[in-house]
């Protein structure tokens, strides 16, 4: 078999002819250094393809193998996808372009997926779901195949976090094996070229609803003799800033609203007069946090703004229904009235303390009492203006999106 190069997961090479119109299924492998295992992952697919009567390929993304993995792909007559971009995310873009089968199942070539639960994820891609996730907890982990650290902590916890984000019933975010529609792949236009790349697809599929659906699928200890390219604290991180950057609701928003409704009531309790609770007494100072609270959660709600418009101009983020109608009563002009609005009145408030001020003729003044009028009216301009600005900001972001 003739093999392709591809530098960045970009080109879409085909196969010639009736192949390339009878292919159903591609089985793509990403490969780095895999010379141990490769050869036995390559057999279990064709050998499961040619069981199941289905017609299919074997493409192997090499991703700069130096210990003969591509020659081993080729004699067994495996396609071969020379990935120039490193990244396990562009490896497997780049032998997912080269695909020619309607669907595709992707697998590490470590010996750690049984590819010969093909059929049960062909089932599935058949019956119209357009993303196939393997589920290890449900098909069965084997002994020393995960770390019990991921087993029992890291996978459940971030698969949770992932769901309580983005939605869905996914009960294993990280199974490397699983099978989607190649149409449904193009749609969710994948950016990570990472390990995040295998997160991106379940992320991605989720926000554009698509069906989702489970295989149960198990997990054997991989056959290489060197250590795996996963590093639990760093990959784990990784993850988590993944979640956070393409969730602004919990990254900003969230935080920003429960910063303004605790600054809100605080500050509302506080403004007529100091409040003891047992021995303590709240004054003016925690007055200051609690506008400080207001600011700050001001400022987290418009990055989510700005941050969720940025991803849907950018592709990363599918339309939002909620967010286009929300902006046909929220514009540039009621924005600007409402900043006015509030950098008028935290004027006329200052000029109302310096007139306190005045009354005692400039002089010292009850400290208590004066804050309680100058730390509203600061916090009114600054709002106010905080306002124009992100108005004029919004409206710049939506300028591409009308």
């Amino acid at each position: 078999m003739n093999s392709t190069t591809i530098p960045f997961g970009d080109a879409h090479p085909r196969l010639s002819g009736q192949d390339a119109a009878e292919v159903e299924v591609s089985v793509v492998m990403p490969c780095l250094n895999e010379a141990e295992t490769l050869e036995s992952c390559i057999l279990r697919a064709q050998t499961t393809l040619q069981a199941a009567k289905v017609l299919g390929e074997v493409i192997v993304a090499d991703n700069g193998s130096t210990d003969g993995s591509p020659e081993i792909a080729e004699r067994l007559g495996a396609r071969v996808v020379h990935v120039e971009a490193k990244g396990y995310g562009n490896a497997l873009m780049g032998g997912i372009a080269a695909a020619s089968g309607k669907y595709i199942i992707m697998g590490d070539a470590d010996q750690s997926y049984d590819f010969g639960h093909i059929p049960r994820f062909l089932e599935q891609l058949r019956a119209g779901a357009d993303l196939a996730m393997g589920n290890r907890f449900a098909g069965g982990i084997q002994p020393d195949a995960m770390p019990p650290l991921h087993k029992y902590f890291g996978n459940p916890l971030l698969t949770r976090i992932g769901r309580l984000f983005f939605g869905g019933s996914c009960g294993d975010f990280y199974c490397g094996l699983r099978g989607f529609n190649k149409k449904a792949y193009q749609s969710m236009d994948l950016r990570t070229t990472g390990m995040e790349f295998a997160t991106e697809m379940v992320v991605k599929a989720s926000l554009l609803r698509m069906k989702i659906a489970e295989v149960p699928t198990t997990l054997s200890p991989d056959g290489r003799s060197r250590p795996p390219h996963l590093r639990t604290w760093r990959d784990g991180w990784r993850t988590v800033r993944f979640f956070l950057l393409y969730s602004p609701r919990w990254l900003f928003l969230y935080p920003g609203l429960a910063l303004m409704l605790v600054g809100l009531v605080a500050g509302l309790w506080l403004l007529p007069e100091p409040r003891k609770m047992g021995n303590v007494t709240f004054d003016v100072h925690t007055l200051l946090y609690a506008a400080i609270a207001i600011l700050l959660g001001f400022q987290s709600i418009a990055f989510a703004v700005f941050t969720k418009l940025f991803a849907i101009s950018e592709g990363l983020h599918p339309p939002d229904p909620l967010l286009d109608r929300l902006f046909r009563y929220i514009d540039l002009e009621l924005g600007l009235l409402v900043g006015t609005i509030l950098t008028i009145t935290g004027f006329a408030i200052s000029i109302y303390a310096v007139r306190v001020w005045e009354a005692h003729q400039f002089g010292p003044l009850d400290m208590s009492r004066t804050l309680r009028i100058v730390i509203p009216a600061a916090l009114s301009m600054t709002l106010g203006v905080q306002t124009i600005f992100s108005s004029f900001f919004l409206s710049v972001l939506g300028m591409r999106r009308r």
